[in-house]
């Protein structure tokens, strides 16, 4: 059984050529001028060693240092930095597209008697099989996850996880009122199983562990004060759980919680908001949680097919981007609430929700005005917010998130025209004479068509640690 080793490696060189598209700057903070936060390489090359990127630039300059480089050309093809998955849902892979509730009936009717179904290692084992084949086949190399109650659940996680060499986040889900029986735990032995696995799997190999309260709705103050003992602890590791996600539950949840003024500060008043605290949804928080949030160095996750799903409401994306209390913000597809793995569909979705906002945010007063633009989500802000904003939001962004040498060797291979019927035919317009995009705005372009048209179908091939992990089915 796998005791948390890190999975070992052969050693190698290998050159990776091709368009490259990363980020070195935040776009939000380049209003008018976004492309000034990208490096666009229309000929470049990746050297990667032993799973790091060694070096990065033009093809010309770079090849010359490396005479007899094996290198693998991706032609017609963009290169970016692995897809970041905030927040994921590792056991209800099989219940994507259930119909037709809200939030709390929806976990009631789907989620809670699936999630127990992974108290059964072999199920398990299963799941956790189609769950990472389906963030590979999306573009997506690393995920924060929630597991089960079971520690079995998240056992299984970290052992595929470390299988497939993937950097992960995840953590026992601790729930201990308002779901099933036999789905309950108790604070205590949350607690005991939590130090057990934290010991087994944070910081083996590429494993994060999350302290994972599921909601405030479900959780007693005595497993949140286990949460806070668990945080203390173990300063280093990550808390992760939902926060003001939709109306109902955010009205029930101060109904439990008299003494407390908002959603937030139920997680304040047990000391777990900081860094390293990420929030899933926040779609109703106020202004005021939005500036506490801010100063306290948390971060929210943006999960937009869920709440359009679930009919949860819109993030305010243009609010927590706001330059004065800017809230670091991952997004996150939210399988099962979310309906799709790729984060792609992710973008489409974000971007509707923002132009949502940016009709109804115009008005007279000039800080509305500024929400309102903050909250269209261009491609730049878009492919920012699912790679190196994702790990900077998670914490992660001193291994992955864009090709810094150094770096972890993740990326994604995208084929612009391998999506819907007509999509060649509408990217065509993008590249003119060329075969592909000859500047960092075309390359946007592409970008924006892909997130807008495309699917999973655009994900060539997908790369962890300089090897090859999903390759396109022929």
């Amino acid at each position: 059984m796998f005791q948390g080793a890190p999975i070992t490696h052969p050693m190698s060189i290998l050159g990776i050529r091709g368009i490259l598209f990363d980020f070195i700057d935040d776009p939000w903070k380049h209003p008018g001028n976004e492309q000034a936060a990208v490096r666009f390489l229309a000929d470049g090359l990746l050297v990667v060693e032993d799973g790091r990127i060694k070096d990065h630039g033009e093809f010309e300059e770079i090849s010359q240092r490396y005479p007899g480089l094996e290198v693998t050309h991706f032609r017609n093809r963009l290169i970016l930095p692995g897809f970041i998955d905030g927040h994921i849902h590792f056991p209800q892979t099989r219940i994507l597209g259930s119909y037709g509730e809200e939030l709390l009936p929806w976990l009631e009717k789907w989620v809670f008697p699936e999630e127990i179904k992974y108290k059964d290692r072999g199920y398990a084992r299963e799941g956790a099989r189609h769950f990472f084949d389906g963030l590979l086949s999306s573009g997506t190399t690393t995920c924060q996850a929630f597991t089960t109650s079971s520690p079995v659940s998240t056992e299984v996680f970290f052992e595929e996880a470390s299988a497939r060499n993937m950097r992960v986040i995840a953590g026992l889900t601790g729930i201990d009122r308002m779901a099933p029986a036999d789905y309950l735990d108790t604070a205590d032995h949350f607690y005991q199983d939590s130090k057990e696995l934290i010991a087994r799997y944070h910081g083996q190999g590429r494993n994060h562990y999350a302290i994972t309260p599921r909601f405030a709705f479900g959780a007693s103050d005595e497993l949140l004060d286990a949460c806070a003992r668990l945080k203390q602890e173990h300063p280093d590791c990550w808390v992760n759980t939902h926060i003001s996600e939709n109306p109902t539950e955010c009205r029930e949840v101060l109904r439990q919680r008299p003494d407390c003024e908002d959603y937030l500060s139920i997680y304040e008043k047990h000391g777990l908001v900081g860094p390293k605290f990420t929030g899933g949804h926040g779609v109703h928080l106020t202004d005021d949680e939005f500036r506490r949030l801010s100063r306290s160095g948390a971060s929210v996750c943006f999960c937009p097919c869920s709440n359009l799903f679930l009919g949860s409401g819109f993030f305010r994306i243009g609010k927590a981007t706001d330059p004065e209390q800017r809230v670091k913000t991952a997004f996150g597809s939210d399988i099962g609430g979310g309906n799709r793995f790729c984060l792609l569909h992710t973008l489409d979705e974000a971007y509707k929700v923002g132009m949502h906002h940016f009709t109804t945010l115009q008005g007279p007063a000039p800080s509305d005005q500024a929400e309102a633009a903050r909250s269209k989500i261009s491609p730049y802000r878009g492919f920012w917010s699912i790679t190196l904003g994702g790990a900077e939001a998670l914490h992660l962004d001193r291994w992955i998130g864009n090709f810094e040498p150094g770096k972890e060797a993740d990326f994604v291979v995208i084929d612009w025209n391998a999506g819907p019927s007509a999509q060649a035919w509408h990217q065509s317009l993008h590249l003119g004479e060329h075969t592909g995009p000859q500047t960092v705005e075309a390359a946007a372009e592409l970008l924006f068509g892909i997130m807008m048209t495309g699917d999973d179908r655009n994900i060539a091939e997908t790369w962890i640690m300089g090897s090859r992990a999903h390759p396109k089915q022929a």
